[in-house]
């Protein structure tokens, strides 16, 4: 009966905890686009922690050779990144000049203080422990992003896909370092692409998952620039003039390496 009750209870606004959620955006000013300012930001968090929820299942697709459950997760990972390049549009239509009614509120808020883009980069492959020192000790994102520097990266798990297939993938004798070019492993993804299977389908789905990531950093630089020039940024950081620094990092830059082969 108490469980029947508790079903009874549970409503669209609960089951969401939306009261909490609603009540989460405290604009500092009385300023009106401050409040799509801090929406947009909230939402970018809550995709970040859904991109890392999905990146780890597809890890473990991957390290099973699962290639079905590999290619719909790395789907529906595409997927997000669209939406989440596309809520730029959403943050271009504010002006400079209706960001500046607001920004000095900010104080040291800052989108480069973000522990979610941290790790999720960590995922991905970088592998820097000064982006981790940022960060207080023993606070929870410091922690995180230093786990996830220390745990296998996504290319690591598909080394090990890709070795479940039948191809020679050397494993990185140590994950804690950043992923160079391999020729060892180029080769082997040549062999890959040219056997034109399952393999393949999920090479070119990580192709596109690179891109969408280096999309993403585009649109992010040319929208800092869009609104504040090259300002230095809040919080510390040196705004546009950072993220431009970032443009040209490929994720997997085996992957693209080998193009000029096939």
């Amino acid at each position: 009966m108490a469980g029947d009750e508790q079903h009874a209870s549970l409503t669209y606004t609960s089951y969401l905890a939306l009261d909490e959620v609603l009540r989460a955006q405290r604009p500092r000013s009385a300023e009106h686009d401050e409040l799509l300012f801090i929406v947009i930001h909230q939402v970018y968090e809550l995709w970040f922690k859904q991109l890392l929820h999905e990146l780890a299942y597809l890890q473990r697709r991957l390290e099973d050779g699962d290639t079905p459950h590999a290619v719909r997760t790395l789907r529906r990972v595409l997927t997000i990144l669209k939406v989440v390049v596309a809520q730029i549009d959403v943050l271009e239509t504010m002006t400079p000049s209706q960001f500046t009614t607001f920004r000095a509120r900010l104080d040291a808020a800052s989108g480069f203080q973000s522990g979610q883009f941290r790790e999720l980069e960590a995922v991905l492959g970088r592998r820097e422990r000064a982006v981790f020192e940022h960060y207080p000790e023993g606070s929870q994102a410091r922690e995180r992003i230093a786990a996830a520097m220390a745990r296998p990266s996504l290319f690591d798990s598909f080394l090990t896909y890709l070795r479940a297939h039948g191809y020679d993938t050397p494993a990185r004798p140590d994950v804690t370092q950043p992923a160079g070019p391999s020729d060892a492993v180029q080769r082997e993804l040549l062999r890959v692409y040219r056997d034109d299977a399952g393999p393949a389908s999920v090479c070119e789905h990580l192709v596109d998952l690179d891109e969408g990531v280096q999309e993403w950093r585009y649109r992010h630089v040319k929208m800092v620039e869009r609104t504040i020039g090259d300002k230095p940024g809040t919080g510390g950081s040196s705004g546009a003039a950072y993220l431009r620094t970032t443009l040209s990092s490929p994720v997997f830059p085996d992957l693209w390496a080998v193009r000029a082969e096939l």
